[in-house]
Formats: structure tokens, C-alpha cells, sequence
């Protein structure tokens, strides 16, 4: 019964309310109480991410490729057609969908954990932002949440702002997972698709960029204050891979810290030197990110529902520069080192941690 809930709540946001509120009428015999209903809709809109983040694309994939087999082959062969006309769409700017976004799902999801965008300084729609998002944690809830879906206001906390959330370029190569994707405004981490977002889509454009990837990932577990930057200049920690940092300083800088990130999982951290360790490193290599061994709550796959508050900080305004020195990018990169680390001292009392706790830069 709950999975149907679900899927009536993601037709629309009044049409899953409406439906929501009928049902609740029903006799209680027949119908667990609200606050139990609510819990089952948040664990399984959740899940449903989870599952369709971890599973979707490789189950999509095999599907097409068994569809190739049956008598359901034009199919297949029209779809996988279309797929290769739509090949660059992702690195274009991608195909967002306000009704995506604002599905009634969502709200569940926020309030599973819950997830809080608090919002500190404006965005001016003239300019073009890289939002650095701290930290990874497991699965990035906070930044999924906030800037893959209207859940927690970001259109109106940001008015005439378009958050584009960047991740894994390999996602977008497998069938429905890269439309699931891109109808959130959700985009590739490489350098063609922020460049034209930031340059060739005009201005109100924030590439938001989970700074520290799959390394940081292996590290995060409950109480962790720490980040993967310091060896990160403009090049590596903006636009997520070792090319120039023209782009870098183009677009004003703006840092991200979600408190609570690291509390959604409890994970097995490998010492370094063990084999697991190294197995995790190579595959990192070789995957793009990094397989780690955690567990949850319910099944150990649904988060633990602890609150995840994410504070948008001041702007750091970078002037457009062509050629930029290695000494400029140094320069920046330091002011925004020095930027997450104030906005973490001032709010870390507020969310649970103590005046003494710091956050470590790695």
C-alpha cells in the first residue's frame, strides 16, 4: 500500500495531497494513524532515491539490452536511437522539469531527515555562481534535496537563480537513470557541461560541485568535522578534475557546508595500508567514485533520520580573468578556504557541535 501512495504523491503536488487527505478519512481500522503514515511515506520516498541512485541505470541498461531479444526489439532500438541523438544533452545544459521538481515526494524526502536550506546572503540574478558543497557524505542528501528539488524553497529563498547540482559524468551514460537526472537540473562534473552553463547560458546560472568527490566520501562518518580542499586549487576543487582554472575565476565562489551530511550513515573506515583500503582506492580509480561499506537504520540502506541543515554562505567575487597566474589561483583559493571555515565557526554551536570543535581541511 505504501509504494501506491508513493506514486500517487509524485503526480503532482496537489494531486498527491488531495489523494493524501482522502485516505486519511478512510476508518481507522483500515488505515494506520497520520503520524505513522507520514513516517512509512518519508522512510520509502527516500528509499526510492537510494534504490533508483544505486540500481536504476544498471537495471535500465540490462533491460534494453534483454528488450534487443524479445519481440519488443523495435522498441529498444527506437529508444537506444533517440539516446544517441540525446547524447550531448546533458553537457548542454541538460532538460530540467519544474513538475519534477516539485513533486509532492520531495517534501517527504525533506522531512525524513529533516533537510533546512537557510540562506545568508543574496544571489544576484546578473551573475553566475560555483556553489562548493561541503562535505560528500554518503549519498549528498543536503545537496540532492536543496538544489536537485524545490523541497526546501531554493527557487524562492534565490530568486532568478537556476541551481544546476553536478555529479558523476558516468551517470548520464545509462538509460532513464540520465533522465531521472537531468529533470532535476542535475548535470555532469566535467569541464564542457560547467563551461556552458557558466558561459554560453547566460547569467542567474549556480553550478553547485560537491568539492571533495569520492575521496572525501571513504572519510565521512558521524561527528566528522572534515573536508578534502587544501590540495584542491581552483582547477581540481571547482570544476572537479585537473584542467585549467580559467573558468574557476569567472564565476563568483560560494561556499556550502552542510552540518549533519556525515550523520545520515555509520561507515566501516578502512585502516590505510589494509587491502580494502587499496580496493577502494583502485576502484575509485577506475569507477569515478568510491564503494563504501555502510549502514543505515531500517534494512541498513534507509539513512538514519538525523537533521541536515545547509547554510548558503557570503559570495566571494571574482573578477573575469582570462589567463589567470598561478598566484591569483592561490589567492582565491585561500579566501575560500578562509570563507568555509568562518562560516563553520559561526554556525556550529547552532546544529549541535561545540564552541571547541573545528573543522579540518584537508
Amino acid at each position: 500500500m505504501g509504494w501506491i501512495i508513493v506514486v500517487l504523491c509524485v503526480l503532482s503536488p496537489g494531486t498527491g495531497s488531495s489523494i493524501l487527505s482522502s485516505l486519511q478519512d478512510l476508518p481507522s481500522a483500515l488505515w494506520p494513524c497520520s503520524s505513522k503514515m507520514e513516517k512509512h511515506l518519508q522512510a520509502i520516498s527516500v528509499l526510492q532515491w537510494v534504490i533508483s541512485f544505486l540500481a536504476l541505470g544498471i537495471a535500465c541498461t540490462l533491460l534494453l539490452i534483454y528488450m534487443f531479444c524479445t519481440d519488443c526489439w523495435l522498441i529498444a532500438a527506437l529508444y537506444t536511437a533517440w539516446l544517441i541523438v540525446d547524447w550531448n544533452t546533458p553537457k548542454q545544459g541538460g532538460r530540467r522539469s519544474s513538475w519534477v521538481r516539485n513533486w509532492t515526494v520531495w517534501t517527504y524526502f525533506r522531512d525524513y531527515f529533516p533537510i533546512r536550506l537557510i540562506k545568508t546572503h543574496d544571489l544576484l540574478p546578473s551573475r553566475n555562481y560555483i556553489l562548493g558543497y561541503h562535505p560528500h557524505g554518503i549519498f549528498c542528501f543536503g545537496a540532492f534535496c536543496n538544489f536537485g528539488t524545490e523541497a526546501t524553497g531554493f527557487s524562492k529563498k534565490f530568486p532568478g537563480i537556476k541551481p544546476s547540482l553536478a555529479t558523476l559524468a558516468g551517470n548520464f551514460r545509462l538509460p532513464v537513470l540520465r533522465d531521472y537526472l537531468m529533470s532535476g537540473g542535475i548535470c555532469p562534473v566535467n569541464r564542457h557541461s560547467i563551461d556552458y552553463l557558466l558561459s554560453c547560458n547566460g547569467t542567474g546560472n549556480a553550478v553547485v560541485i560537491v568539492v571533495g568527490g569520492a575521496a572525501e566520501s571513504l572519510h565521512c562518518t558521524p561527528g566528522m568535522n572534515s573536508v578534502t580542499l587544501r590540495n584542491r586549487k581552483a582547477s581540481a576543487a571547482i570544476l572537479g578534475h585537473k584542467h585549467t582554472p580559467t573558468q574557476a575565476l569567472r564565476s563568483d565562489l560560494v561556499p556550502v557546508y552542510s552540518f549533519g551530511e556525515n550523520d545520515a550513515y555509520k561507515q566501516v573506515i578502512f585502516e590505510d595500508g589494509t587491502c580494502w583500503k587499496a580496493l577502494q582506492r583502485r576502484l575509485q580509480k577506475l569507477l569515478g567514485f568510491a564503494p563504501c561499506l555502510f549502514y543505515g537504520s531500517s534494512w541498513g540502506i534507509v539513512p538514519f533520520s538525523n537533521p541536515i541543515t545547509t547554510i548558503v554562505g557570503e559570495p566571494i567575487t571574482v573578477p573575469k580573468i582570462e589567463e589567470p597566474t598561478e598566484e591569483m589561483v592561490d589567492l582565491y583559493h585561500g579566501m575560500y578556504i578562509r570563507s568555509l571555515l568562518c562560516l563553520f565557526d559561526k554556525y556550529k554551536t547552532r546544529f549541535g557541535l561545540k564552541e571547541s570543535d573545528i573543522l579540518h581541511i584537508q
